[in-house]
């Protein structure tokens, strides 16, 4: 087993001088997990997945599911932070559960893809609303084209959006959690009020009608180029696939939580405020999703025609370019609801990519000190964060914006989370084997089972993701299986003293 580097993430720093300052309380920590999971998916994604399942109780069925598979991991992840409380998180639970190269290829993929696509999409969509208030921001005004790629504004703005949160973490974690906490607290407060008015103000007696005289009668409305191609009813199994399928984006709208385990180094009594902010964190952000969507069926009918003319006839599966939560602020706010969505929503994906960037670091960090990550990422800057680590990680995600449309991102993120959270929840059927003795100042919550139902039910979407969404899916793995030969081409070209 790999125990020389249990401690790696608490005692690497000695070396320079600098540690990492531990500041974040369990405040700071509820709002990283809250912060980064509430970006603009549950503002947008609700339209796919009506067109996937067809009526109100299917789709508050995907965001229940997704609701109570999230918090199960995260509860089964709090005994895995409280066993192994260092910077690097998942990255740390998986290189000692099984060994350094799956912990590699968990980096390597989160570098890649997870991490990095996440922040990409994230900004991409903060820049798409900030278009509906300075309309040449937006993606249609072409600034430069290089080798046949066309920059938009919009591209520009959303990397100008990554540095600016990047330096801001690279002054320090008190500067990095103060823009979190205001951020969270901001749009926390601002989508309750919005779920208010929407249940107490804004219903509407047709939507309702409409939407609960067919709970339970799903259809798949399946596009091609943007036009309805075919729709089927479901029923028996089609059930279980559409709703596998829509629950791309409510998965990716849920995910993020584990950052926090990134930032173990620095919290404050981690072994108890780690494992309490997961399940605060994934609890809070549950229980908002869950009523933002009942405030959209009472607001708005799932149904609708792509030939709309109004809010009320696109419905909620043809909200214009998918924006739910405008569609349902028109009905409530009338004429102004564009612009009072739009600047929620990019207060939400500013505090949404605060909280990756600061915690996406550690783990390149961690992997730095192991030596499979560039020499420079494994040090501290003089305010005790990794400032080179925030650097890289800034560029990369800087180029995935130029690189694909929110969409693709969100379904290419989605499979390999998926891969990897499985691997890390089954790692605590191994770790309680390995290593049985261990400190557990918590266990996860009803162990052997939910554990194991958390595994069950992420296979089984992921085999469903295979099938139906391909395209994605497979580069996803794809990905995953190249980091195996940079691996060891890694290992054979590093050789410096641990």
């Amino acid at each position: 087993m790999h125990q020389g580097n249990l401690t790696s993430g608490e005692d690497s720093t000695q070396h320079s001088g600098v540690q990492f300052k531990k500041e974040l309380t369990l405040l700071d920590s509820t709002m990283i997990v809250v912060g980064s999971m509430v970006g603009s998916g549950i503002f947008i994604v609700s339209s796919d997945i009506a067109r996937t399942v067809g009526c109100g109780g299917y789709l508050m069925l995907v965001w229940l599911i997704t609701g109570m598979v999230t918090v199960i991991a995260a509860l089964s992840y709090g005994e895995l932070a409280g066993m192994m409380p260092h910077v690097g998180g998942q990255y740390a639970y998986l290189r000692e559960a099984y060994n350094p190269l799956v912990g590699f290829l968990y980096g390597w993929t989160l570098f890649l893809v997870i991490q990095t696509g996440t922040i990409a999409a994230v900004a991409v969509a903060f820049a798409k609303f900030t278009a509906v208030l300075i309309p040449s921001m937006g993606e249609s005004n072409i600034l430069l084209s290089l080798f046949g790629l066309k920059i938009s504004a919009a591209q520009i703005l959303a990397i100008v959006s990554v540095i600016v949160l990047t330096f801001v973490n690279t002054r320090g974690l008190r500067e990095g959690k103060i823009v979190q906490d205001i951020f969270t607290i901001t749009k926390v407060i601002a989508v309750i009020g919005l779920i208010f008015l929407g249940i107490f103000v804004g219903r509407n007696s047709a939507a309702i009608s409409a939407n609960f005289a067919n709970f339970w009668s799903g259809t798949w409305t399946h596009l091609t180029d943007g036009k309805i191609d075919l729709i089927e009813p479901l029923s028996g199994g089609l059930i279980l696939a559409a709703m596998g399928a829509a629950m791309v984006g409510s998965l990716f709208s849920s995910d993020a939580w584990n950052n926090i385990t990134f930032t173990a180094g620095e919290v404050v009594n981690p072994k108890r405020n780690i494992p309490l902010s997961l399940f605060l964190g994934t609890l809070i952000v549950t229980v908002l999703y869950l009523l933002a969507n009942f405030a959209y069926i009472l607001v708005l009918p799932v149904v609708g025609s792509q030939a709309g003319s109004d809010v009320l006839s696109r419905g909620i599966q043809f909200a214009a370019d998918n924006r739910v939560g405008t569609a349902a602020a028109e009905m409530i706010f009338g004429a102004p609801a564009a612009t009072i969505m739009a600047v929620l929503i990019m207060i939400s994906t500013f505090g949404c990519n605060n909280g990756l960037i600061l915690a996406g670091a550690r783990v390149y960090y961690a992997m730095a000190r192991d030596n499979v990550f560039f020499r420079s990422a494994g040090t501290l800057n003089t305010k005790a964060v990794p400032g080179a680590a925030l650097v890289v990680q800034g560029v990369w995600a800087s180029l995935l914006c130029l690189s694909g449309t929110y969409g693709d991102l969100l379904d290419y993120v989605v499979f390999a989370v998926l891969i990897f959270y499985i691997l890390t929840i089954a790692g605590l059927f191994i770790l309680r084997k390995k290593r049985p003795d261990a400190e557990r100042p918590y266990k996860a919550f009803g162990y052997p089972v939910v554990p194991a139902l958390y595994i069950f039910v992420a296979a089984a979407i992921s085999i469903d993701l295979l099938i139906f969404k391909p395209k994605y899916t497979v580069s996803g793995m794809i990905i995953v299986l190249l980091g195996i030969p940079v691996y060891f081409l890694w290992k054979k070209l590093v050789r410096r003293p641990a």
